[in-house]
């Protein structure tokens, strides 16, 4: 069985590209050429040098040893928080900006939740002169704010959005009119492996270096290519696809996604896609999607910005589907529990969405012999009010 996206763009029966009439001049022109672009040997030059010279990769992939005493296992963190602009949307917005000019763009446009997606896509339009325009839900300005002011600071123009719950979904829809009314010299960077094909593949395929250096480190440190687990939170569910890219044919390593459970999942304020949801149709693909019974889109909630969607890529579907990957869930509290520890074992501060990858460890069972990669895919600054207001320091 292929995991990858078929030309059709599906991976099963999630995916493809439900569009209307006036994206389709955008889309078509995307999937005819971003695959000649991404596999030629200048784009391949290009992105490999930007990588390794202003992002910093290879990221560390780090022995977490106190971590690794209280689980009583091996702990590996894959350390995206350590790239440039602090987790891992660098890799897919220094991608998509190299393809943008190959395709001869003038403006960029982007949407953001937790806003590291915003501030990534306000970095390589600074370091490319090119103009950029984020979208961002009003009440996401407001819990992120740090990042509203880096993005300013880059040159970005932060449009809020003030429709729905004013958060990662309203910021897409707000991009997406954006893109239908500028189709010719604008480009829609999308953050995640979420939007039409070939959105979904062409994000993963950026983010694939995660598990590509993971494979090299682990042998290089342990003499084996494969752990035997890889957790990663999923909200889109970039950072998921990037860590489990290379893994999705080897089946004796367990892939475990972790959704926003947010207050939990048996109240109306959750974002755990995957067990509330149900197939249908969201930003142009289908996928797993929360929704009422006559299809209209429930509000998701999580206290983490980048997870607050209530949808999930279609990839990721189709790995629940097929039984391939596992996908559990933590609360609020779980996640801000697994942060503390965390920072107290191995002195990083991670990102509320990373930690509830951590928050994991607590559910499964791991064996001593075991080498389990937790991706830390992004740092915690940018969420230090929520947690000295939790934590009351």
């Amino acid at each position: 069985m292929s995991y990858q996206v078929n030309k059709k763009g599906y991976y099963g029966e999630f995916g493809g590209a439900f569009i209307p009439e006036m994206m389709h001049p955008n889309i078509e022109e995307l999937q005819q050429e971003y695959m000649k672009i991404i596999n030629s040997y200048n784009f391949r030059q290009d992105f490999i040098d930007l990588l390794k010279h202003y992002v910093g990769r290879p990221s560390p992939l780090y022995f977490a040893k106190r971590l690794s005493e209280i689980y009583q296992t091996n702990i590996f963190l894959k350390r995206e928080d350590l790239n440039h602009t602090g987790s891992h949307k660098i890799n897919n917005t220094i991608g998509q900006i190299l393809l943008a000019k190959s395709l001869g763009k003038k403006r960029i446009i982007a949407e953001t939740g937790a806003g590291q997606h915003g501030v990534a896509t306000a970095t390589v339009c600074a370091l490319m002169g090119i103009k950029c325009i984020v979208y961002m839900g009003a009440l996401d300005v407001q819990r992120q704010a740090p990042n509203v002011k880096k993005m300013r600071m880059l040159g970005a123009e932060v449009i809020p959005a003030v429709s729905g719950n004013q958060t990662l979904k309203d910021a897409t829809n707000e991009a997406m009119r954006d893109w239908i009314n500028n189709p010719v010299d604008t480009h829609y960077i999308i953050g995640s492996v979420v939007g039409p094909h070939p959105y979904p593949d062409m994000v993963a395929r950026f983010q694939a270096v995660i598990s590509e250096e993971i494979k090299w480190q682990l042998d290089e440190q342990r003499g084996r290519e494969l752990p035997d687990r890889v957790i990663a939170c999923v909200g889109g569910g970039s950072n998921a696809a990037g860590a489990f890219y290379h893994f999705l044919d080897s089946e004796d390593v367990e892939l475990i996604g972790v959704e926003a459970a947010g207050k939990g999942v048996d109240t109306n304020e959750s974002a755990a896609t995957l067990t509330l949801g149900k197939p249908g149709v969201l930003h142009s693909a289908k996928s797993v999607v929360m929704q009422t019974e006559d299809g209209q889109i429930i509000e998701p909630y999580s206290i983490s910005a980048g997870l607050d969607y209530p949808g999930i890529g279609p990839m990721h579907a189709n790995l629940f589907a097929t039984k391939r990957a596992k996908y559990l869930w933590a609360t609020d509290d779980e996640v801000l529990e697994a942060a503390l520890q965390l920072t107290q074992l191995e002195g990083i501060i991670p990102a509320l969405e990373s930690a509830h990858a951590l928050a994991a460890l607590k559910k499964i069972d791991m064996k001593p012999e075991e080498i389990t990669i937790v991706n830390l895919s992004g740092r915690g600054d940018k969420d230090m009010e929520t947690y000295l207001n939790h934590f009351g320091y």
